[in-house]
């Protein structure tokens, strides 16, 4: 059976501490932490904090797994700008972003942020993938040292212009062509797409390194209709090792509840993984 995570956001108003006490206690091996909840931006997080969040996680026996939504509400970056000044501002965070989850000891970086990567009006979709891909190489060789790895994630085509695909984000990552380069997959996108979920999961199954477990209407796994069986079959097939990770999408009003369900969803569903 896979390690099971979970992405802190969904607890609104709930200190890092409380969180990680709480998912230790229902069975979660890991909290994958989205930079937003903390501050503004990372570099406004000092080392002594780092330190107390790698310590609190630790003392409840909890993996930080890494961060996502990394760029929500950073302002001043966008990965396929015209402009070169905002570009460069945008690889400099990412290599913020890499300091950070290396201190927190977390390994993933998963790249979704819609708005930030999304191709502006006017930009060629060629100059917008070159650009990007520079930047994703520039900043892998960077992670590298730290043993964190970037993880781009393909998102619906409603959220984004740039990556809705397994196939493109396949492609970026061959043209990136770095091994801290790396796919991770979203239920949620997934059901989005106009191919089936075990295809879609096969196909990217030899640069798959991180999983969100969500569902079709925003809610943990098994809260609608994605077809999990498929799920379980296709990460069984490729031998998938990573993180699956609980990425609820909405707000809900009773988060425990809702994450408490959640991982009991998941391992009915890997019973037989």
């Amino acid at each position: 059976m896979p390690r099971f995570a979970v992405c802190n956001e969904v607890f609104e108003g709930w200190s890092l501490r409380r969180v990680f006490e709480y998912v230790s206690s229902i069975g979660y091996n890991g909290v994958e932490i989205a930079p937003f909840t903390i501050a503004s931006r990372v570099t406004d997080v000092d080392k002594d904090t780092r330190r107390s969040i790698r310590n609190d996680a630790e003392s409840f026996d909890i993996e930080i797994v890494g961060i996502h939504w990394v760029l929500r509400g950073v302002e001043g970056v966008h990965l396929t700008s015209p402009y070169s000044n905002v570009r460069e501002r945008t690889e400099s965070y990412l290599r913020a972003l890499i300091d950070f989850c290396s201190d927190l000891d977390g390994k993933i970086i998963v790249f979704g942020s819609p708005a930030q990567r999304s191709i502006p009006e006017g930009v060629n979709h060629a100059d917008a993938w070159r650009w990007a891909a520079d930047i994703f190489r520039r900043c892998s060789m960077y992670a590298e040292q730290y043993d964190v790895y970037i993880c781009i994630e393909p998102l619906r085509k409603g959220m984004t212009n740039f990556i809705n695909t397994v196939d493109e984000a396949i492609k970026l990552i061959e043209d990136v062509n770095h091994p801290n380069f790396r796919l991770i997959l979203d239920v949620y996108a997934m059901t989005g797409a106009d191919e089936p979920i075990d295809r879609q999961i096969e196909k990217g199954g030899r640069y798959l390194m991180h999983f969100h477990a969500n569902d079709d209407n925003m809610g943990g796994p098994g809260f609608g209709s994605a077809d999990y069986r498929a799920v379980v079959r296709s990460l069984r097939k490729i031998g998938f090792k990573g993180y699956v990770s609980v990425e609820i999408l909405r707000r809900e009003e009773d988060p425990a509840g809702a994450v408490k369900i959640s991982i009991e969803n998941l391992k009915r569903f890997f019973a037989e993984y």
